[in-house]
């Protein structure tokens, strides 16, 4: 069954084999669709292979953190600490006088 969506760029889809992707350009004039899984890498498609993913309309995903190749940790997205900031000037250490 090949798919009935068109293109549309900021849609997201996920294929059969359970990829995940956002339409990020078009270009008409050579008939191609550029695609950006989660997972931040691009692929350019022709029309045809367009025509015949197996593909279902999906909500952006509320993580955007896989094409940042971060685990949820790594930015503190579900920690309930506090995040820490040293507010001092490292520069204060070094000593001006000459």
């Amino acid at each position: 069954m090949a798919t009935q969506f068109q293109p549309i760029i900021g849609d997201w889809y996920e294929s059969t084999s359970g990829d995940r992707f956002e339409v990020v350009a078009l270009d008409a004039e050579d008939g191609t669709v550029e695609i950006q899984y989660f997972d931040g890498a691009i692929e350019e498609l022709d029309m045809e292979t367009w025509i015949e993913l197996e593909l279902m309309p999906i909500e952006p995903p509320e993580d955007y953190s896989g094409s940042l190749d971060l685990a949820r940790e790594d930015y503190f997205a579900d920690t309930d600490e506090p995040l820490r900031f040293d507010l001092k000037n490292p520069l204060d250490r070094f000593d001006t006088d000459f």
